[in-house]
């Protein structure tokens, strides 16, 4: 009865074209609690697109993911790749561009002390100030451009079905590549016919059909 309800709660809002974190996560734990894990992870996924710094949606994401029957080790990234990545996921592109703004803000008032004030020690201060507080604009407004753009993507997908077959075609007769389970996320890198191709997390490449996994 809770799936139904949250289910009907989010396609009323996508109507109105709106998404709650909130009832993502709260669909998500009625999923899990129903034993049903690829659709589980995929709210817990939407939940965590719209509100990465969330510790309860991490902590549940995290368990969930705990569950599933692929063990696949990531492909290394660059140190830089992981810090950007890391950081940028303590808030939402919403709150991202709010402390822009501030900074911002805090730049501007900085470019007024300096230009108006006549006391050297304060016009040094607050030109050291502005030139972090203009740094911290750019690092902010990055990291608000990068969510928002995760946020309209949308290219990752979960594995739905109990096992899903990755071919080196679109084609059901071409060779198996690898077998993915039911929670397995993946990215998808193209689309044929009424199949997608798929990448998954070592860098593996291969086609399954669009019915086998959804869209986060």
């Amino acid at each position: 009865r809770s799936i139904e309800l949250y289910e009907a709660l989010v396609a009323a809002g996508l109507e109105e074209q709106r998404e709650s974190a909130q009832i993502y996560y709260n669909l998500g734990n009625a999923y899990f609690r129903n034993n049903q894990l690829g659709k589980a992870i995929l709210n817990y996924e939407r939940a965590h697109l719209l509100d990465p710094g969330d510790g309860d949606i991490r902590h549940n994401l995290r368990f969930a993911n705990n569950h599933t029957e692929d063990r696949i080790v990531p492909a290394s990234n660059l140190f830089l790749t992981n810090w950007f990545n890391g950081v940028r996921d303590l808030f939402s592109s919403n709150t991202w561009g709010g402390l822009a703004v501030l900074f911002f803000i805090l730049t501007v008032g900085c470019a007024a002390l300096f230009f108006f004030l006549r006391v050297i020690q304060v016009r040094k201060i607050a030109f050291y100030a502005g030139l972090v507080l203009l740094l911290f604009t750019g690092i902010a407004n990055a990291f608000a451009f990068s969510q928002k753009r995760e946020r309209t993507r949308r290219d990752a997908a979960i594995v739905m079905v109990g096992a899903a077959n990755a071919n080196a075609s679109p084609d059901a007769n071409s060779n198996l590549l690898f077998e993915l389970h039911e929670g397995t996320k993946v990215k998808v890198r193209g689309s044929d016919g009424n199949w997608y191709e798929i990448e998954i997390a070592n860098g593996s490449v291969g086609w399954t059909l669009k019915q086998n996994v959804e869209i986060i």
